[in-house]
């Protein structure tokens, strides 16, 4: 009993600990947007499992040597926020792999890179074709940004001089799970009484009846009602 009390107590306190620092790293952290940044959370997370795992670490060893680690990264992203050579160190620089349509063969190799590698990163662009594109960027965190030719670029509004709708509202979220979101409504200067007559013409009373409601940009509301449970034979 007392080594499941032990091990709780650690576990919930490693736990706290780590999501504490994480936030106050920022989103930056959060989002593993570079390789640093990466490498970074995968170390405060061994840390933090060693400190739960290992009972002959202490608890205090384990807490401060999470929180130094946290303030370096944050001491070494600062450097990097204020001095671009810093940050072309820890970052890296982005890379044109592809220019003008033509492969370049020397950046792959110095990225350590094979046509496998660009072939996927293309698709997940959804690109088929190297034909497709004109420019290819790989970014520091390791995605690729790509640029097609000017006679593939799909037309806008304004080439077809096409009036766009005037956008009223950015999509917002006002019900989530028979719950109503008040401060969304708040934000854009909506009563309840306006979202009940929506509901009502949709044939719904309850905000309970509702899966998810989304305030669209027009000023309409678009209702996902709550399925009913099959029952069952």
């Amino acid at each position: 009993m007392h080594t499941i009390l032990e091990t709780s107590i650690r576990t919930v306190l490693g736990f706290l600990v780590l999501l504490f620092l994480i936030r106050v790293l920022g989103k930056k952290q959060l989002g593993q947007s570079t390789y640093f940044t990466y490498i970074t959370g995968i170390a405060m997370g061994n840390i933090a499992g060693d400190m739960v795992v290992h009972r002959d670490i202490k608890l205090v060893d384990g807490v401060i040597g999470l929180t130094i680690w946290a303030f370096l990264t944050f001491v070494v992203e600062y450097i990097s926020l204020k001095s671009a050579r810093a940050r072309v160190l820890l970052d890296g620089e982005p890379t044109i792999v592809i220019k003008k349509g033509k492969i370049m063969q020397s950046e792959l190799r110095a990225h350590r890179l094979n046509m496998d590698d660009l072939t996927t990163l293309l698709r997940s662009n959804q690109i088929f074709s190297i034909k497709e594109v004109d420019y290819a960027i790989l970014e520091p965190n390791g995605q690729l940004s790509i640029l097609k030719p000017a006679e593939q670029e799909p037309a806008t509004r304004s080439d077809l001089k096409i009036q766009p709708p005037k956008k009223l509202f950015l999509p917002t979220e006002v019900i989530v799970d028979g719950r109503l979101v008040s401060h969304n409504l708040k934000e854009w200067g909506l009563s309840e009484d306006w979202l009940l007559k929506e509901l009502k013409k949709a044939g719904i009373t309850r905000y309970k009846e509702v899966f998810f409601a989304e305030l669209q940009e027009d000023g309409s509301l678009y209702i996902s009602p709550v399925q009913q449970k099959r029952s069952q034979a």
